[in-house]
């Protein structure tokens, strides 16, 4: 199957929709915006730039900055350059800086919107160059602006070999170190190109960006996405202007993750109670009015296509929603695979479950009923790592996921949990905990984070963090409404499954204490570390709930 490259993609918009709008970006909350004509243009001036650097044919050139305009500008840079692009997490701490543009071997760095520097730039090799995103301007480094205003674009249609390395996407790294998932420019082209038309994403869509653009899901969907309809991508400045950012933006296309669909959800509560909005909904003129209300207030009236990822959502959190209106499309791929596998549409959602296969992806499930997949855009390999690369892979070209999965009769996948994640307890029981972690998640809006323990324990033990609307709770409140989730959810386990108890800890876990990965999932390893010498002291308590003191 033959599609254009991402950069042909962008001359035929250049020739076709010159004037159309296709990047918006608020700064210090003014809308600024390139069309087609005007982007290309700044990306044909960076490549010039990038050439003059006389750097070898297809060299690693890294980027690191939350999303805006220059990080899919940069990416088209380097692509019309003749180079490959290493994307990097822009919560990185510094020893991971180093360690990804030592493995990968960069030799220049696009610096843009971050945090804090500071704190991150040790990590930058003395013999790599960098430059400047322009609006975060690093002073250090030679900024973007100046450098286009020097130089003239390349006039002519660069092409780029479908077989050529587009890409390094170093992975987050729940297990240990992180590692460079190769992906040339057909992977990202079939990806892109198969998915979008199957989503009924075309070229009115709107975009929102402001998951990392780092993240395979969000590069796919929102950038590739984007260059292969011709839609409009619009960014948050900031963390505070957010909600005016996406009610502004009003895509037709978002995409949340868990984490996101349960802030929102808090949001809509803290504003209007359960048993209130359950009353409102049930007057037949009245109920549409709110739902329209809510959805306008959280910036998805267009919203067309509402999906979610990266990690599993609970069902009865998705339930809420399409209470209020807000149908949530479920999907699930990997990194390894080019974020191509499984999607939920919207006229057939079964809520549990992650869709079924996109087209051309054959799955299967194998020992321990691991999900198997095999398409045409599976990576290429882990760079420089030919060992394990052999390892993701069965005999017959299947990628091992390490997610273990049901298939219904209709081919909807549901994931049932990690195979690798499965732990002993001192019963010689074997417990998956990631069912337990949604059910928990599902039921109490108490709860921000959970991770269910057990290696050597007769019982799993949940360990969570409060959530915002938690923290704010008499505590006596928050401890019966967990003591109350804890029998509901021990209800529906089995009795090797069952909860010994629920601990809260007090620490929230965060990147730059070790417990999540750039991509917010939990390092389950690094959980266990920081707690597991407390297992006995909490075990002795006669409480079903436990405090961290």
């Amino acid at each position: 199957m033959n599609h254009l490259t991402p950069i042909e993609m962008l001359y035929h918009w250049e020739k076709t929709t010159p004037d159309k709008v296709y990047l918006k970006q608020p700064i210090n909350g003014v809308w600024r915006t390139w069309t087609w004509k005007q982007a290309g243009d700044e990306v044909r001036r960076m490549a010039a730039v990038l050439k003059a650097m006389n750097l070898p044919n297809n060299s690693n050139i890294a980027m690191i900055s939350k999303n805006c305009a220059h990080w899919i500008l940069s990416d088209l840079a380097i692509m019309m350059s003749g180079h490959v692009s290493v994307p990097m997490y822009p919560n990185l701490t510094a020893q991971s800086i180093k360690q990804i543009l030592e493995h990968s071997g960069s030799k220049v760095l696009f610096v843009g919107k971050l945090d804090d520097w500071q704190p991150m730039k040790p990590g930058v090799p003395d013999d790599v160059k960098c430059i400047s995103f322009p609006f975060y301007p690093h002073k250090e480094y030679e900024n973007w602006e100046d450098l286009i205003k020097k130089q003239d674009p390349i006039p002519e249609d660069v092409k780029r070999d479908p077989k050529e390395l587009a890409t390094i996407v170093y992975t987050s790294g729940t297990t240990g170190v992180p590692k460079g998932v190769m992906h040339k420019f057909h992977n990202l082209a079939f990806a892109a190109g198969t998915a979008m038309p199957h989503l009924n994403i075309d070229n009115t869509s709107k975009f929102f960006s402001y998951l990392p653009l780092s993240h395979v899901a969000e590069r796919l969907l929102v950038e590739m996405g984007s260059i292969y309809v011709g839609g409009e991508v619009s960014f948050a400045e900031s963390l505070d202007t957010f909600p005016k950012n996406l009610a502004e933006a009003r895509p037709t296309v978002f995409l949340g993750v868990h984490r996101i669909w349960t802030k929102f959800q808090q949001g809509v509560l803290a504003k209007l109670p359960q048993h209130k909005l359950d009353i409102l909904l049930k007057i037949p003129v009245l109920s549409g009015l709110i739902k329209k209300k809510i959805k306008k207030g959280l910036g998805l009236i267009d919203a067309k296509n509402v999906l979610t990822g990266a990690a599993p959502t609970p069902v009865e959190l998705m339930e809420w929603f399409e209470t209020i209106g807000i149908k949530i499309q479920e999907a699930y791929a990997a990194t390894e695979s080019c974020c191509y596998s499984h999607a939920t549409l919207m006229n057939h959602i079964k809520i549990g479950y992650v869709g079924q296969p996109l087209p051309h992806c054959e799955v299967k499930l194998g020992d321990d009923n691991e999900i198997l997949i095999r398409h045409e855009a599976l990576m290429d390999g882990y760079y420089k790592e030919p060992g394990i690369t052999k390892e993701a892979f069965t005999s017959d070209g299947f990628l091992h996921t390490g997610d273990a999965g049901e298939i219904d009769r209709e081919g909807f996948l549901k994931i049932t949990g990690r195979v690798k994640d499965i732990f002993k307890t001192s019963k010689g029981n074997y417990v998956a905990p990631s069912p337990i972690e949604m059910k928990i998640a599902g039921h109490s809006n108490v709860i921000e984070q959970v991770c269910v323990v057990g290696t050597g324990l007769p019982q799993p033990v949940a360990l969570v963090v409060l959530s915002e609307s938690g923290k704010k709770r008499p505590k006596e409140r928050v401890q019966s409404k967990l003591e109350h989730t804890l029998s509901e959810i021990n209800s529906t386990l089995d009795a090797q499954e069952r909860l010994e108890r629920i601990v809260v800890v007090k620490n929230e876990w965060t990147v730059e204490n070790g417990m999540l990965t750039p991509s917010m999932k939990i390092k389950r390893n690094e959980v266990e570390k920081a707690y597991s010498a407390n297992y006995e002291k909490w075990g002795a308590q006669a409480s079903t709930v436990v405090w961290e003191v």
